[in-house]
């Protein structure tokens, strides 16, 4: 018959107000009266008794006090450095486990220092200028085909009607072109460059740190503002203010002053000019200030400081439909501000609200940081409690000779904090060398900031908290053992004393595995998108940007040179390049198209050879062609624009187009399948492609596959240079160009992957160590077991089965969860790869090995043992 107890709650609250030196002995006395009032009384009244007792003793000669008066302070440093020293013997005296730990701790810190760094980098982007919070770019919300699309651009007249109207609640506005690459030059040096051509103001809304002359430089009409790269690279080391250059090799400009190169984490990091506004407009006679249907330029606005942001973005909204013409007012345009703190997380848009963006990465790659930093404190967590039998006696012997509990959590925690100061010495070294690979795959340029506080404020934050997290289970589970059960040998762990240890590793491999899975489907996602057609052919297919007339006006006779050398197959010319689309154009007409139909078509201006240059493939039709005069007002339609019109022959037929209060007519000469030319994740956009009687911006290439491409481009460069000679040879292959289009996600796939490894070695040095440990704890039972005539297969399998179990436990659970979450990062692809069964169980089947692996050495080597030696001590 069991013996009754008190109510344990009781118990509870009078540990929690009792004060250390009389607890022992009033929960005696109060035990030993409730077992005698049980057989005077019976259970029940006896159990109140205890109760009413417990209350009662709430006075204040019993309760807790702040500080022991009966003794000094139980801390001092003399105490501290006790803990300390018996925290490093312990450490050397189990060198192996000690190794594990560390290194295990060092991996998982050094992984969530990594990730940090690159969060950090991410929200603080743009915050280099100091009126970070005031500035915004305008943007348009405009209706196309019944959606709402978003437009990163303005009209011409914009800034203007702002100033007109709005004045008093903005500190700048400024109209400014899209980056743009021009050729700089002064005498002696040609370069092209990225730069931006703004109002004047830029200057002091970016906060620009001038090294030589002012914040006005851009008010003079001719002027140009120099990083300080720039101007080093064209003037060295002398003052350039007042020295002359050329842009584009026929603007004459002044330098007026030179700005500090701006962070790589900061948009505009690649402005290496600025030019005035006012000298763009007179250098591109096409662009008409009153234009409010002309988009393809910027607005930037600096809001003033005694307003708000969102309300001067409603005031703001209707401003271009209450000026643009009926057919440009039938999109509804809608204007708003997009704050610069939303420029670099949050640049996605959809049906014209902000759905997100690269916050979805800062998101994931912080709880990839968090778990694999708690995988590490597990390890401790576990390797910590399996030994604590092996001090169970220090414990009851510190017990007994009156160390009190709160004593003992402080030496456990000093241990844990003395691993986590040796892991973190580790893990900063880790990172120091895995620094140049980690900014390489993650496109970075993070460092650890030495000489910042904050960086070890944090530190020393994260070391503290890593620390007690890792030591708080073994500290509170240790220091609770019962002295008299120890030292009498009767301590026994209990059966369910290993539940937290097997809970704690099925969490390590739930999240290893999980991760492994996300591996394998970011990359198959990516190439499945990279398999997909393109519709044309990108083999020896190069881009050459041509930032002067002087190509275009010789196009023809560079072409009859390099074919009359063989160099290439077919050269073309076209305004925007192979890898993106730079126009939209409305006001269609055809036959069967419904009156209310608003229609939007991707424009792409070429040449008559282009088709033969890039190798589209036809539906129908036929390529343009000089044979046909007409063909000047032909197009070719992409198969989605030829689905959308729903025309069911679209040979000969004719298309209206209203623009600019002029109508135009076009014949249908072909319909092409779909080419890629800009996101390979999302549907192919319906296309129109026009004949071009322009300049173009880009000329394409095809070089011939039977020369060496090194040879070809060298004639390829001789030929541009004999017709264009200030102009830099600049060429990409549209593969590399297409190529770069994965590269967010690969780099997601890489940096997951690289984090994985981590994860599957942190968890792996646990499972080893703790394999160990019960190979240890069970030598005599294998000797037996061998004795007894069992085989070594036999003990690796007795040993490695519970574990197994384990990892069987831990991809169930990964499972449905790695399913859910990648399948809800798939849906926001349009194109998108199927999860299919196998990855499960290649990744199922591949933590078994591992498992397996790391667990058999352990197994096989007290499986070798010899029975003699494991029996000696019976």
């Amino acid at each position: 018959m069991e013996t009754p107890q008190p109510p344990r709650w009781a118990t509870r609250l009078l540990h929690l107000f009792c004060t250390d030196h009389l607890i022992e002995e009033m929960e005696g006395d109060l035990e030993e009266l409730f077992l005698q009032r049980v057989k005077l009384l019976g259970e029940k009244k006896a159990r109140i008794r205890y109760i009413m007792d417990v209350l009662s003793l709430i006075r204040p000669v019993v309760l807790k006090k702040t500080k022991n008066e009966y003794s000094q302070s139980t801390f001092s440093s003399t105490m501290l450095r006790n803990y300390l020293t018996i925290a490093f013997r312990n450490l050397t005296r189990n060198k192996g486990y000690s190794f594990i730990n560390i290194a295990g701790l060092a991996a998982g810190m050094a992984v969530a220092m990594l990730i940090g760094l690159w969060i950090y980098d991410e929200l603080s982007f743009n915050q280099n200028y100091k009126n970070y919070d005031r500035i915004a770019r305008v943007m348009e919300n405009r209706n196309y085909d019944g959606e709402i699309g978003t437009l990163w651009s303005a009209s011409p007249p914009l800034g203007d009607a702002l100033r007109s109207q709005y004045s008093s609640n903005f500190k700048h506005i400024l109209m400014a072109s899209n980056p743009t690459r021009v050729i700089l030059s002064t005498e002696s040096t040609k370069l092209i460059q990225n730069g931006y051509y703004f109002e004047p103001g830029v200057a002091e809304m970016l906060s620009l740190t001038m090294l030589y002359g002012t914040h006005k430089g851009l008010n003079e009409p001719h002027s140009v503002l120099l990083s300080e790269s720039m101007a080093k690279a064209f003037f060295g080391d002398s003052n350039p203010v007042g020295k002359l250059m050329k842009i584009e090799n026929t603007l004459d400009v002044k330098v007026t002053g030179v700005y500090k190169d701006l962070p790589r984490n900061s948009d505009f990091n690649d402005m290496a000019f600025i030019a005035p506004w006012s000298l763009y407009l007179s250098s591109r006679k096409w662009i008409q200030k009153d234009a409010w249907w002309q988009n393809g330029f910027q607005a930037y606005v600096q809001v003033a400081d005694h307003v708000n942001m969102i309300d001067v973005s409603k005031k703001i909204r209707d401003i271009k439909l209450k000026h643009c013409d009926k057919e440009e007012a039938l999109a509804k345009p809608e204007l708003f501000l997009f704050p610069m703190s939303q420029w670099r997380l949050y640049s996605e848009f959809k049906n014209g609200v902000s759905t997100g963006g690269r916050i979805q990465f800062v998101w994931i790659y912080a709880m990839i940081g968090i778990f694999v930093l708690v995988l590490a404190c597990i390890n401790f967590m576990n390797l910590s409690t399996a030994r604590s039998e092996k001090r169970a006696k220090e414990v009851g012997v510190r017990k007994a000779i009156g160390s009190l509990q709160h004593q003992l959590i402080s030496q456990f925690f000093s241990e844990s904090l003395l691993v986590v100061a040796f892991s973190f010495a580790l893990c900063i070294l880790l990172v120091q060398l895995v620094l140049p690979f980690f900014n390489d795959i993650a496109d970075k340029n993070v460092s650890i900031a030495w000489n910042n506080s904050l960086f070890w404020l944090v530190s020393i934050a994260f070391c503290l908290f890593t620390g007690l997290l890792a030591g708080s289970y073994p500290a509170l589970y240790l220091s609770s053992f019962q002295p008299v059960n120890v030292l009498k040998g009767t301590f026994v762990a209990g059966r369910f004393s290993a539940i937290p240890r097997k809970v704690l590793v099925v969490g390590q491999f739930t999240v290893s595995i999980a991760l492994i899975i996300s591996t394998i489907i970011i990359f198959q996602q990516v190439q499945f998108s990279k398999d997909r057609p393109v519709g044309y052919s990108r083999d020896g297919l190069i881009m050459i940007e041509t930032p002067t007339p002087d190509i275009h006006k010789h196009l023809d006779a560079i072409r009859y040179e390099l074919k009359k050398t063989t160099t290439i197959v077919e050269l073309s010319e076209s305004l925007n390049p192979m890898t993106g689309i730079s126009f939209t154009s409305n006001g269609y007409e055809w036959t069967g198209k419904e009156t209310e139909q608003q229609a939007s078509f991707a424009t792409v201006y070429v040449d008559h050879e282009f088709g033969q240059t890039v190798g589209w493939q036809f539906k129908a039709g036929r390529d343009f062609s000089r044979k046909f005069a007409t063909d000047s007002m032909g197009v070719v339609l992409n198969k989605t624009a030829a689905d959308f019109m729903g025309l069911k022959d679209p040979i000969g037929k004719t298309i209206r187009q209203t623009a600019f209060g002029q109508t135009s007519i076009y014949h249908i000469v072909g319909v092409i399948n779909d080419m890629i030319m800009e996101s390979p994740y999302e549907p192919v956009k319906k296309t129109i492609y026009k004949i071009n009687n322009g300049k173009g911006n880009f000329i394409n290439a095809r070089i011939n596959p039977a020369q060496s491409t090194r040879d070809a481009l060298q004639t390829i460069e001789k030929v541009l240079k004999k017709y264009d000679p200030d102009t830099p040879f600049a060429y990409k292959f549209v593969s590399n160009e297409y190529a770069q289009k994965f590269g967010e996600e690969e780099r997601m796939g890489k940096l997951i992957t690289f984090f994985s490894v981590l994860a599957i070695f942190i968890s792996c040095l646990g499972l080893s160590g703790l394999a160990s440990y019960i190979a240890e704890q069970r030598t005599k039972e294998i000797g037996i077991r061998k004795v007894l005539g069992a085989s070594i297969f036999n003990l690796w399998a007795l040993l490695s089965k519970d574990f197994v179990y384990l990892v069987l436990t831990a991809f169930i659970i990964a499972t449905p969860i790695a399913w859910y979450f990648l399948n809800g990062w798939l849906q926001s692809y349009t194109y998108r790869t199927e999860i299919s069964w196998w990855i499960f169980a290649v990744t199922g089947l591949g933590a078994l090995l591992i498992t397996l692996l790391t667990v058999s050495f352990q197994s096989i080597k007290a499986a070798l043992l010899n029975p003699v030696k494991s029996l000696r001590n019976e």
